[in-house]
């Protein structure tokens, strides 16, 4: 049986299953995470801000205050050897992100396993609705279909957020909310196990079609 997706969100809500906290530099990171952490009670993904010099720093600093196991992200192929011998120790899932391209993630995944990280979970790197979607959309299911250990993971997809920076969703509310739950349903379709969110609207209406 299919595993159920899981949400993640931005801000604390009920609906969400995981709740993302985002960290966009390292100056008082590891301070502001001490004093959130006793306040969550959900699972936790921890974000750097997506600079690869900043985050080689930044989320092995992150990894040393926490006090449970959490969803790290994101890694790729420059800054990963910083990142996931921490994640390893700490016992976290790491979010390894590559190209669109199914060989690329393979080979990502080997490299993290030689490193000792069993917990991986791939980001395709999946743009937003009207930018190659359709292409996104088909590498993501034909991952789902190998049968191969080293992409045997569980996917997470950012696509929501991708759309959300189009013009057409930033203009117009409505449309934004429309074009939220159409990004969503189709990596849901696609294989996603994990889609992050960007509003409690669309995120309930979401948890409304399953």
């Amino acid at each position: 049986m299919k595993e159920t997706v899981k949400y993640i969100l931005c801000e604390d809500d009920k609906d969400c299953d995981i709740l993302c906290l985002k960290f966009d530099n390292a100056e008082g990171a590891s301070e502001k995470l001490k004093e959130i952490l006793p306040h969550v009670d959900k699972p936790l993904m921890i974000r750097g801000c997506g600079v690869d010099g900043v985050d080689a720093v930044l989320l092995p600093e992150l990894m040393n205050v926490l006090d449970r196991p959490c969803i790290i992200g994101i890694v790729n192929e420059n800054n990963y050897k910083s990142i996931i011998p921490p994640a390893v120790r700490g016992g976290h899932t790491v979010i390894i992100r590559t190209p669109i391209d199914i060989n690329l993630a393979k080979e990502m995944n080997i490299l993290a396993s030689e490193l000792g990280l069993e917990n991986v979970i791939i980001d395709t790197d999946i743009g937003g609705l009207g930018y190659g979607f359709e292409y996104g959309y088909s590498i993501m299911e034909k991952i789902g279909l190998e049968d191969d250990k080293y992409l045997n993971k569980p996917m997470i997809s950012f696509a929501v957020e991708e759309t959300m920076k189009t013009k057409e969703a930033r203009e117009n509310a409505q449309n934004a909310l429309f074009m939220e739950i159409a990004a969503a349903s189709a990596v849901k379709a696609a294989g996603a196990s994990y889609i992050v969110m960007h509003s409690k609207e669309a995120l309930k209406a979401m948890k409304g079609l399953e």
